[in-house]
């Protein structure tokens, strides 16, 4: 894969969360020399360290210009081909650190509107892709335009939160005025957006030289809003390949990459369709979707998003990237907070298991098939079953589920 006079290539990944792992044994089989640049909390973590070179470390809030003077100390010795962020949450860092080292890849104009959720509302409305109405937080008289236009409920995001931490739903002009003054001169960061009820659906794609070169489409058994906020059991399934919503949902995430701007990598997309039977864009992202979704991609086709991502990365600008060819199943998760740290899913012995979630306090498993119908059906009966075996509730996290 690696080319460049078959110099090794030298990929700094940023993940300020504990992630990655995939994403980092790949680019060490392809001969890269692999830095890790994490959070001091997370020296100690279960990396997979024979696959990283080197490790470096930031605080949680370091000062931006802290950062870029670290990174160039770094780059007086270590020659930087790509610089990766594994998390959400660091794809600006990333972006600003390749702009100011001179590194390929996305720059910080394209990565804010895949982090800024008013740049990406922005974005989709001058594309002319159907999203919610929406107004930035931040004048009082376009406000009260607004909510005097938009019947509630509204829902009031954080601009710079993933997935659906922070969000607030607000159901009248009264709590709405008293929600944005709870915010005091931070209103600036959130954006209002109309609530539209109806199912929500996700694309996880892989992009090489601006065209989607893999995506898969899946449908929430509950929006993940609801899940995180009402305390609920996580569920997604892919959608059959034959499904003609599959179709609608994949054309409709081309679109919105495509005038997104972003020139290769992996995305998880996100879209509702209302009661009116549109499809709108909620949300889009250059990272793998959590919650274990790179795992039901990978039952459904065979594809692991992370290695395939390290794969594009290594490619770059000047390297070819095929995706790998796939397999036709249908696969779903369900998963659940548990009320016990180690939970026993002995019980559950039906043949489509083809993951058990290992994790603290979690129970989860996933299933695939050819029969989309089977998955589904096994999906409801374990959200039954899940209630009364496992399940517990937590305050909304300050981090995505992964």
């Amino acid at each position: 894969m690696i080319s460049d006079s078959m110099v090794p290539l030298t990929v700094l990944c940023i993940a300020t969360y504990r992630k990655g792992d995939e994403f980092l044994k790949e680019c060490d089989r392809q001969g890269c020399r692999v830095l890790l640049l994490t959070e001091e909390k997370l020296e100690d973590a279960d990396w997979p360290r024979d696959a990283i070179d080197a490790f470096y470390f930031v605080r949680r809030h370091m000062p931006e210009e802290d950062i870029r003077k670290g990174a160039a100390h770094l780059a007086r010795t270590e020659h930087l081909d790509r610089i990766v962020a594994l998390d959400d949450f660091d794809v600006e860092t990333a972006a600003m650190l390749r702009e100011y080292l001179h590194v390929p890849g996305m720059g910080q104009t394209t990565a804010r509107a895949f982090r800024d959720k008013l740049a990406m509302r922005s974005r989709a409305r001058t594309a002319g892709i159907p999203c919610p109405e929406f107004v930035h937080v931040l004048n009082d008289i376009a406000i009260t335009e607004w909510s005097a236009r938009v019947t509630p409920p509204w829902v009031l995001k954080p601009r710079g939160q993933a997935a659906a931490i922070g969000i607030r739903t607000i159901a009248s002009a009264g709590h709405l005025w008293e929600a944005i003054h709870s915010l005091g001169d931070g209103r600036a960061d959130y954006v209002l957006e109309q609530f539209v009820p109806g199912d929500v659906f996700h694309v996880d794609s892989l992009i090489f030289n601006r065209t989607v070169v893999f995506a898969v489409a899946s449908a929430y058994g509950s929006p993940p809003m609801t899940v995180a906020h009402e305390g609920g059991i996580f569920v997604t399934r892919t959608l059959a390949a034959d499904d003609p919503l599959a179709d609608s949902l994949k054309a409709a995430n081309a679109r919105v990459l495509d005038s997104f701007g972003l020139l290769r990598g992996v995305s998880h997309t996100e879209f509702i369709r209302g009661l009116d039977g549109q499809l709108y864009f909620l949300e889009t992202s250059a990272r793998v979707g959590g919650a274990f979704i790179v795992d039901v991609v990978e039952a459904a086709t065979g594809v692991n998003l992370w290695r395939e991502w390290a794969k594009i990365e290594i490619a770059g600008e000047h390297d070819a990237y095929a995706a790998p060819a796939t397999r036709r199943l249908c696969a779903g998760i369900v998963l659940s907070l548990a009320r016990q740290e180690q939970p026993d899913l002995a019980a559950y012995v039906e043949p489509e298991i083809a993951q058990r979630i290992r994790k603290p306090h979690h129970a989860g498993l996933i299933v695939a098939s050819k029969d989309d119908h089977r998955v589904r059906e096994l999906l409801d009966a374990y959200v039954t079953r899940f209630y009364q075996d496992f399940h517990a509730t937590a305050p909304p996290p300050e981090r995505a589920l992964d």
